[in-house]
């Protein structure tokens, strides 16, 4: 099968796509501050459109609960950008907010800001990426997580390509930054499903959560395993990135992609069939899962623990729901 050249692709999908261990007990919270708390949402990249509609989703319940609490919302330009969102917590920490809701760019880095934050008597809730279990040990903080089971989520979108292949068909896989708990328990997710089913991994490598660096990789992998099959990627913006290289190559129908976040132009792959399955972990919702929660700490109606929110798979059956 001879494979088009590769050409950088990725903007014009989008242009297409949308004309159709031992723990000390955690510090006391802060004293009583002001009546209405200051709460800090801390995100990812808002290029992404995921972290975008994340966004929405909080500022559309503050304005609801504006009586509750005051929210400040930041985000990073770049998903790799790490010193720019510890810059940001230690900016909060400085405003004196009495809470910091954070979805880490990485799961390890952002720990020891985090720590200082609980220091200081700020609480934290994670969201979207979890921190590292071992590395919130052995600095002795407790941060509890609120957030879907990536894991999960992943391997039912997984699930749902292997159901359209055989037994030893090749499959690629693009993940997002390794050294992120979302990312690494979405390849597990994608290895269950693709293991259960008899399927091989030809290729499996970072994109970095990025469309165009998932562009450039998949054009590779294609030239480089013609039989393949199947495209799966760690997130949405990745899986158009894989959309682009498809085109590009001819092969629009003939290799099926999945993605995960459900992010606007995604849906609209799959009700053109294009792609075929995202999962939904509920953007517009999760940062009000970790607010709504982090005031329930502050109010003294809760005990920091971790707390699973939904992940739904995303196809043509139910993608106009």
């Amino acid at each position: 099968m001879n494979r088009a050249p590769y050409v950088p692709a990725a903007l014009a999908v989008l242009l297409s796509i949308a004309g159709c261990s031992r723990q000390e007990s955690p510090p006391a919270i802060q004293g009583p501050g002001p009546s209405k708390p200051k709460i800090a949402l801390i995100m990812k990249s808002l290029a992404n459109e995921f972290f975008a509609t994340m966004a929405e989703g909080a500022r559309a319940h503050q304005q609801a609960h504006a009586d509750r609490y005051e929210l400040i919302v930041n985000g990073i330009k770049d998903e790799r950008d790490l010193a720019r969102q510890v810059a940001l917590v230690e900016d909060m920490i400085a405003q004196g907010v009495q809470a910091i809701v954070i979805a880490p760019a990485d799961s390890k880095a952002l720990v020891p800001v985090l720590k200082r934050a609980r220091d200081k008597g700020v609480v934290v809730v994670n969201i979207d990426n979890r921190l590292d279990a071992d590395v919130l040990a052995a600095a002795s903080v407790r941060i509890p997580f609120v957030g879907p089971d990536n894991r999960a989520g992943a391997r039912k979108v997984a699930e749902m390509v292997a159901a359209r292949l055989q037994p030893g068909d090749k499959v690629l896989v693009l993940e997002g930054i390794r050294t992120s708990f979302n990312g690494q328990q979405r390849r597990l997710g994608f290895e269950d499903a693709v293991r259960a089913a008899g399927l091989v991994i030809a290729d499996s490598q970072s994109a970095q959560w990025e469309m165009n660096i998932a562009s450039q990789i998949a054009s590779a992998m294609l030239n480089a395993h013609p039989n393949a099959k199947a495209i799966l990627a760690a997130n949405d913006n990745m899986a158009l990135g894989a959309l682009a290289s498809v085109r590009a190559a001819g092969l629009s129908g003939q290799i099926l992609i999945a993605g995960f976040d459900n992010i606007r132009a995604v849906r609209q792959a799959i009700r053109s069939g294009e792609i075929l399955a995202t999962a939904d972990q509920h953007a517009d919702q999760l940062a009000v899962f970790g607010i709504e929660y982090a005031l329930q700490i502050l109010s003294g109606a809760a005990e920091p623990s971790d707390r699973e929110t939904p992940v739904d798979l995303i196809t043509s059956a139910n993608v106009g729901e």
